[in-house]
């Protein structure tokens, strides 16, 4: 016999271990709280019309470098507009350095529907 079906109780197994990973996942790149030792970078993925992750914590001195992975262009602007990239393509980046406390919402300006927050606190 080349493929056997699993019993009843190797499905549930599955299909539980399956949504459990489903759901770290969903979490995981939901909120990401970043330590300090030092001067670090953190990336966020601009993927499927989203900034992932979309709400970060991080270390005053901490770099974020967004990625456009998408096939459409898309901004990083803060709400307030003391930072903003230009249109990012396909791969192209766009980086900042937070070196104040506070919390610092964005968007993409060409989908202001895109939303995500940097809370830079001090450790």
């Amino acid at each position: 016999m080349l493929f056997q079906l699993p019993s009843a109780a190797s499905h549930r197994f599955l299909v539980r271990a399956a949504s459990a990973l489903c759901l770290w996942a969903a979490v995981a790149a939901t909120s990401v709280s970043v330590a300090a030792d030092g001067p670090q970078t953190v990336t966020v993925d601009i993927t499927r019309f989203a900034f992932t992750p979309k709400d970060i914590t991080v270390a005053p001195g901490t770099r974020i470098v967004w990625t456009n992975r998408d096939e459409t262009p898309h901004t990083v602007t803060s709400n307030d507009r003391s930072f903003a990239s230009k249109g990012l393509d396909t791969g192209d980046t766009y980086e900042h350095t937070f070196t104040s406390d506070g919390d610092f919402s964005y968007l993409c300006t060409v989908h202001p529907f895109m939303t995500g927050v940097v809370h830079v606190r001090k450790p």
